[in-house]
């Protein structure tokens, strides 16, 4: 093993010092505000005019035609602020849509302006700041060059970053119009010689007739998600700006109570426990400079946190659940060195948070930014004994710095994990990802993990994981990617989350894809053929493989849908227990299976989301259906529910079984500072229903007061004995979190 990963290692060096150039950009000088500007709304005043403007180019549904309708954006900055202001002009402005007035509640069904900021310039990073017709704030960052999607779980945009900046918009007889003011203090960034270059991205989304418009003009055959790519922003650059670097000190009270109903020793009975809860903490974040942000927090809480959504594992594997904690996301990009999926060397759920429960979180310390070329990223946390583990300290350094050209990068990542009882766990990796062409790129990993409850070896790979993929970051034209990955037995980082080890990896996919021009009402569609195998390095029998020809085609009018049909193998190397006591038998398997998505246009009031899931399943059948309305009622009101339907069965052991889920939500918003929101969970395999109540009112950024309800209860109880309580835990707690400013 230690011979090929030297072998692939040598063979792709040369490529990696071959690699081309990034291409030059032209750079916009941004010009300084010469006059005052009234926070009005409306960008009207003269100093507004001789700022830069930046004329837009339909990216969506026909690349490079003229938009639909007018838009003037322009930018000045002054000693505080970078500015922005757009007047966005209708042919009949009753086609205005917006439909929410909750913060970060970006929707396609929306009209929309934003932009995107890149400010350290690093092709991967990003800020983004969006609006709607009614004035919302919607913030977030965006990681690894936007390239593993929304945010879902282990999504590149992350929405529970939020910032300190301000937006006004009115609305008249033919136009919206929004003015936006970024304090520089709310931006990390790094200048030289007092000049200070950044990416930037303006967006503008027409809901009613499915446009986007840009500026650059981006190309979409780099992908739906390219206006959010930080590798494709226009260049700017300013002249003396300079952060105030303030001090914010937020302290939070928390009050409240909780009951929860558990058996008692004997199992003869549920009985309760509970008392008032009263705490209180502080986070401060203060900006040492321009470009480097620290953190610190004391007895962290994240009571207001939306629950989890309920999920089914029907695999072999653990589950993953997105991490929501504001605490964890500011440029949380950094911490991420991914090895497949959502599988990470760090996962930050690992802290304050053991088996689904919370766990009490003294303090820690984050410290995120740049220095010179390097990208830092350094955290460190301590947590209290929970159910008969001992308090634990988590640590996690990263650094990354570009090479070569502009969208590849060379770093390094080490974590630990160390209990008070001695007891401890590192890992530590290098990286790297190099632009070759264009759209090609090389990504290369080598990590490694030491536990003291496992034997070292010198030069084993046992604790190895090694990785090497090319891929073409584009869909139109050929479409490839490959890669290799090798996980040790003892691979097992303690800060980190894997579900699988002990394996070879080998992925692949060949296809090509199509975008038919502007009279066809077809935007691209594209034939892929997929290959996927893993095989155990104890026995050297494969563990999973799929080979799988998949059909994807998109609309103009915003219509999705996608098509696959696979063949599986799967090889259980110990009996795989599912609900209702079925045990499937440790043996070879092979079955074939069809899936299915269909999505309804997301600029609709109503929109839908449809999949299924059907073949075969080890030695049974499995059919699985699922299906996502949303209701954008109006600005105001809005309702969207999941349901989740599973059947699994075994004809040879006459056995199966079925499961429901369904998540209810219905959000309603009195205007941009208050929101309530109620969503219910029931899952029928666990005979659990979940309520989780919030209402929010936040007067100014870091000012929130928050009430939150949590119901949890057995869904149904039939006899039973002991009898049920009538719930199994119930939460009510009211925090209230003040940051002031020096």
């Amino acid at each position: 093993m230690k011979r090929r990963i030297n072998y692939l290692i040598i063979c792709v060096l040369p490529v990696i010092f071959c690699a081309l150039a990034g291409f030059a950009q032209t750079e916009i000088k941004i010009e300084p505000r010469k006059s005052e500007i009234e926070f009005d709304g409306i960008p009207a005043e003269p100093a507004w005019k001789l700022g830069n403007t930046f004329p837009l180019t339909m990216h969506f549904p026909v690349f490079g035609n003229s938009p639909s309708g007018k838009s003037e954006v322009f930018i000045t900055f002054d000693d505080t602020y970078l500015w922005i202001g757009a007047s966005l002009y209708y042919n009949d402005i009753s086609d205005v849509v917006s439909t929410s007035k909750k913060r970060d509640e970006e929707s396609e069904n929306s009209d929309s302006f934003g932009i995107l900021l890149d400010t350290y310039d690093d092709n991967e990073n990003a800020l983004g700041f969006f609006t709607m017709p009614s004035g919302l704030k919607i913030d977030y960052a965006v990681s690894n060059d936007g390239q593993n999607g929304g945010p879902g779980p282990g999504g590149s945009k992350n929405y529970t970053w939020n910032s300190y900046w301000d937006v006004e918009t009115v609305i008249n007889e033919d136009a919206w119009h929004v003015e936006m003011r970024i304090p520089f203090s709310s931006l990390r960034f790094q200048s030289a010689n007092d000049i200070t270059r950044m990416g930037l991205i303006i967006n503008r989304n027409i809901s009613h007739v499915n446009e986007i418009d840009t500026w650059p003009a981006i190309d979409t055959k780099y992908g739906r998600g390219a206006n959010l790519r930080p590798s494709l922003a226009g260049a700017i650059v300013f002249e003396g700006i300079e952060s105030k670097n303030p001090v914010y000190i937020s302290p939070y009270i928390l009050g409240g109570t909780s009951k929860n109903y558990n058996l008692n020793e004997a199992g003869d009975e549920y009985v309760s426990t509970g008392e008032p809860e009263f705490s209180g903490g502080l986070d401060v974040k203060y900006n040492l400079n321009n470009n480097l942000t620290l953190d610190f927090t004391v007895n962290t809480d994240f009571a207001q946190v939306e629950a989890d959504n309920e999920q089914v594992n029907l695999t072999r594997y653990s589950l993953f659940f997105p991490e929501k904690r504001l605490f964890f996301q500011e440029r949380s990009g950094i911490f991420s060195y991914e090895l497949g999926g959502p599988q990470n060397l760090f996962y930050s759920r690992n802290i304050g948070i053991a088996r689904g429960e919370p766990v009490d979180i003294l303090g820690g310390v984050r410290l995120v930014g740049r220095l010179g070329k390097w990208d830092v990223g350094v955290l460190n946390m301590n947590t209290t004994k929970f159910n008969g583990n001992p308090a634990e300290n988590f640590g996690v350094a990263r650094l990354r710095k570009q090479v070569i050209n502009e969208n590849s990068y060379l770093g390094g990542m080490v974590t630990s994990r160390v209990d008070f009882e001695g007891n401890y766990n590192v890992a530590y990796g290098l990286d790297g990802i190099f632009k070759l062409t264009d759209v090609d790129y090389l990504d290369v990993k080598l990590a490694q993990s030491q536990d003291n409850s496992i034997d070292k070896e010198l030069f084993s790979t046992d604790p190895v994981f090694f990785s090497i993929e090319l891929q073409r970051r584009a869909e139109r034209g050929f479409l490839y990617e490959g890669k290799y990955a090798y996980w040790g037995n003892n691979f097992k980082p303690g800060s980190g989350f894997i579900f699988i080890n002990n394996i070879h990896e080998v992925r692949g996919t060949l296809g090509y894809g199509w975008f038919p021009g502007e009279n066809s009402p077809i935007f691209k569609y594209s034939f892929e053929n997929d290959f996927e195998m893993t095989k155990r390095i104890l026995d050297g029998k494969i563990e999973v493989m799929e080979i799988a020809t998949q059909f994807k085609m998109d609309l103009k009018n915003g219509i999705g849908m996608f098509l696959s049909l696979g063949y599986n193998q799967e090889g259980l190397f110990h009996d795989f227990r599912l609900p209702n006591n079925i045990v499937v038998a440790a043996d070879d398997y092979s079955f074939w299976n069809l899936s299915t998505h269909f999505n309804t246009p997301k600029t609709k009031k109503i929109v839908a989301d449809f999949s299924i899931d059907g073949g075969g399943f080890f030695d049974g059948k499995k059919f699985s259906a699922e299906l996502e309305p949303e209701f954008n009622l109006s600005s105001s009101l809005q309702l969207s529910a999941t349901y989740k339907f599973d059947k699994v069965s075994f004809p040879n052991q006459n056995q199966s079984f079925t499961n429901n889920i369904a998540r209810v939500k219905a959000t309603y918003m009195l205007n941009t500072k208050f929101s309530m929101s109620s969503f219910i969970q029931y899952n029928e395999l666990d005979n659990i229903m979940l309520t989780n109540f919030r209402l929010r009112y936040s007067p100014r950024d870091g000012n929130d007061f928050y009430l939150v309800l949590n119901d949890l209860r057995n869904a149904t109880k039939s006899d039973s004995s002991p009898e049920l309580p009538a719930f199994l835990n119930r939460t009510i707690l009211l925090k209230y979190t003040h940051t002031f400013r020096l």
